[in-house]
């Protein structure tokens, strides 16, 4: 896969008829406000006109003033009082424009709200249109996880119910491949981010992968079919070399280097002997008169073998076992 190509998709046929519903819904807001505007256009046009008429009569009374001189008594007072009705009518008129073009205003307003309500209703189903396509993040491969199905687990296919928070699908950088351990509770104590280790693949034996741990877990994972009292802790391991042997899901194990010790004389732990429990380790190492004891420093110390730091030199011959004893087979030290 690469980055933006399309792993999955859910079934989308419902929230595509509610797109579709909010897409018409968004185009009728559109032509309502269309329609609204030619219509505002049309009412303002005529009280314009309403206006200029009552202005129109107003200029024509006070025209009519100015003939007054030649004009009867009867005559002057009647142009008097129709150019106060007439300059009182185009007053009232012309008072109520401003209230007349806000309501227009405020009915366009309305509708615009409509029609952006209606816009962000469109884009949160997109939203959840386009959520319903996931898509890779990055270049990688498509490791299928198993689900439970009918009783049984098998691995995702088309048409499975999948509910919310369950894994169906990793995607895996092969360049960058880790290790999902676990270790005992008892030994999590040893182990820190950053010990280098090795890694070893059940399905290629021969094959052994330097790592290095990048992770512990905090707490201990579920004991599942075991004892209560069994616990481990997640551990997890970056593999520093790529191997193309190397794919997902297979099993293996990892060796933590806890501490080393270059260039050291190693001995099997057999051959390390103490006279009591607070005794100085000695050795019987081989000469020429027979096994003779030899003081030892040891260093780290395993299970199977201590590091000795002084009293033995590579090629020397050890007992493993204390002489003369006919069970004694000397072992020699790397």
């Amino acid at each position: 896969m690469k980055a933006g190509d399309v792993v999955a998709e859910f079934d989308r046929q419902y929230q595509l008829l509610r797109l579709d519903d909010y897409r018409a819904s968004v185009a009728q807001h559109e032509a309502n406000i269309v329609k609204l505007k030619a219509d505002q256009g049309v009412t303002r046009y005529a009280q314009n006109q309403l206006v200029a008429s009552a202005k129109a009569d107003w200029d024509k009374a006070q025209l009519d003033l100015q003939t007054i001189p030649v004009r009867s008594a009867i005559e002057s007072e009647e142009f008097k009082l129709a150019e106060q009705e007439s300059a009182a009518h185009y007053k009232e008129i012309a008072s109520e424009a401003k209230p007349f073009e806000t309501g227009l205003q405020a009915d366009l307003r309305r509708s615009e709200l409509d029609r952006d309500q209606a816009k962000i209703e469109l884009q949160k189903a997109q939203g959840v249109v386009d959520k319903m396509i996931m898509k890779a993040p990055m270049d990688g491969v498509v490791v299928m996880q198993t689900i439970y199905r009918g009783g049984d687990f098998g691995q995702v296919q088309k048409g499975d119910q999948i509910y919310s928070g369950m894994a169906f699908m990793t995607i895996v950088d092969p360049s960058s491949m880790v290790l999902n351990a676990t270790v005992n509770q008892v030994d999590s104590e040893e182990i820190h981010v950053g010990m280098k280790a090795t890694v070893h693949l059940d399905a290629y034996p021969d094959l052994s992968v330097p790592a290095t741990v990048i992770a512990v877990g905090a707490m201990t994972d579920g004991g599942g079919w075991r004892a209560n009292w069994v616990r481990s802790v997640p551990v997890r391991l970056k593999m520093d070399q790529a191997d193309p042997r190397v794919i997902p899901d297979l099993s293996g194990s990892a060796d933590v280097v806890l501490a080393e010790e270059k260039q050291a004389v190693v001995a099997p732990l057999e051959s390390i002997f103490r006279d009591g429990p607070d005794g100085r380790p000695f050795a019987y190492v081989e000469a020429p008169t027979g096994f003779e004891k030899r003081e030892v420093e040891l260093g780290l110390t395993s299970n199977l073998a201590a590091v000795v730091r002084s009293g033995l030199r590579k090629g020397d011959v050890v007992a493993l076992a204390r002489p003369p004893a006919a069970a004694s087979e000397p072992a020699r030290t790397p």
